[in-house]
């Protein structure tokens, strides 16, 4: 099946622009922390920098959603990428630590952009392998992620230890200009059924205003999307804390070098790709709902295992060995809760209210992820690197439960409430 997805020439394209632009980012996502840490050690400065991309988020997600299902979502996808590429050029001029205001303004810009592309992607891929096959498509994205981040980190690990912040930027921003180029040659009709209609009603933003609204009220009166909603906030928390952790665990808990940190992160894409291949071949047979609880459950107990490295060493590994393999196995589980959360947000919104879900969803991961990078910052250096980390595995356990008690058995069907107002259709795993 996976094989069979591959050889449809537009999810390819998709695909492979993704797998290209994804590693970029990773190249940058471990340039940016690491340069702000080395010039300032400070954690409360690289918190601040997940803060500058995540801060848009908050003040825009949910309106960028309404205009992604206005807009043709191919186009949004071209433009977003060619607008990135453009917008990383000034990270030229960061040589000293002077000059890293650049960066935070390049990253919020960046992410600002990013905004639209979330949503218009997910909103998409139902479009081009149709709903049946979502879990499939899914987890064939979530092989893409993790090769990219298997690329990704040691090359920016590389480049910025030998060349720096610089070149690493010339080269996330040719990747952004290959993927948006890809995406370009996609051929199915990618403009949502309802802004085609709606094109000549009344005032723009009186309609922009209503549709927000009308995602939010969606948001809130589902009790599967709620469900849901409320694990992410859980995963978002939890990541928070670790954007602003992460460089100082590596680097002074497990005494790990700037290679070391790019070579952790792609341990972790190693097992992401085993996790991958086998969601691929076994996940339509799973219900959503068990898939994502259980890889929620089981990524925060490895998790917390990774963070607490130095009190296992008795097992007889090294804790930079240790972290290693513990990190390849948590790309197992991770794949499975992307896939299952995936599939669950994408088939239980109809085609033109997916832009708005994802974008509200972006926009309450971004506040607590914002919480997470403060109390990270806050507490890092009180109450310590390693409790904290701990706090975040204890979150995605916590996630897991919630899913498995509260989420609906049932996947893929529209509940009665949902049927008596089709346009408001909205169903999760």
């Amino acid at each position: 099946m996976m094989l069979a997805m591959l050889r449809e020439r537009n999810f390819t394209l998709l695909w492979f622009a993704g797998l290209i632009s994804i590693a970029g980012d990773w190249m940058l996502l471990i340039a940016l922390p690491l340069h702000v840490y080395q010039q300032t050690g400070s954690t409360l400065a690289t918190g601040g920098m997940f803060m500058a991309a995540i801060l848009p988020s908050v003040l825009l997600g949910s309106v960028a959603g309404v205009f992604v299902d206005r807009w043709d979502r191919k186009r949004v996808l071209v433009w977003a990428n060619l607008s990135r590429a453009v917008i990383l050029l000034p990270l030229l001029l960061v040589n000293v630590g002077d000059w890293l205001w650049i960066m935070y303004v390049v990253a919020a810009v960046e992410s600002t952009i990013g905004l639209f592309f979330g949503p218009a992607e997910n909103a998409l891929l139902p479009t081009l392998v149709g709903e049946e096959r979502l879990v499939t498509a899914n987890s064939l994205n979530a092989l893409n992620n993790n090769l990219a981040r298997l690329i990704g980190p040691p090359i920016g690990g590389a480049l910025m230890a030998f060349a720096g912040i610089g070149a690493v930027a010339i080269a996330d921003a040719a990747t952004y200009i290959v993927g948006g180029l890809l995406i370009a040659l996609i051929t199915v009709p990618s403009r949502p059924e309802q802004a085609a209609e709606e094109a000549e009603i009344a005032s723009a933003w009186l309609r922009v205003w209503g549709e927000w609204r009308e995602g939010l009220r969606i948001v809130g009166r589902e009790r599967m999307i709620t469900v849901l909603f409320a694990m992410s906030a859980a995963f978002a928390l939890g990541e928070g804390i670790l954007g602003a952790l992460y460089v100082p665990f590596v680097t002074e808990v497990l005494q790990g070098s700037e290679l070391y940190l790019g070579w952790l992160m792609s341990a972790q894409a190693v097992g992401g790709l085993l996790g991958a291949v086998l969601m691929a071949r076994i996940g339509s047979k799973l219900t959503p709902r068990n898939l994502l609880g259980v890889s929620a459950v089981i990524f925060g107990l490895t998790d917390l295992a990774i963070w607490n490295a130095r009190t296992l060493e008795a097992v007889g590994l090294p804790p930079l060995t240790l972290a290693l393999v513990l990190m390849l196995l948590v790309g197992i589980p991770a794949t499975g809760l992307g896939a299952g959360f995936s599939t669950l947000m994408q088939s239980s919104t109809r085609d033109e209210y997916r832009g708005r879900v994802f974008g509200t969803l972006a926009t309450t991961q971004s506040l607590l992820l914002i919480v997470g990078i403060v109390l990270a910052g806050v507490l890092g250096d009180v109450v310590g690197i390693v409790p904290m980390l701990s706090l975040d595995s204890g979150l995605y356990v916590l996630a897991g439960i919630i899913g498995l008690l509260f989420l609906p058995r049932l996947v893929g069907q529209h509940t009665d409430a949902v049927q008596e107002q089709p346009a408001l259709a909205v169903t999760l795993e």
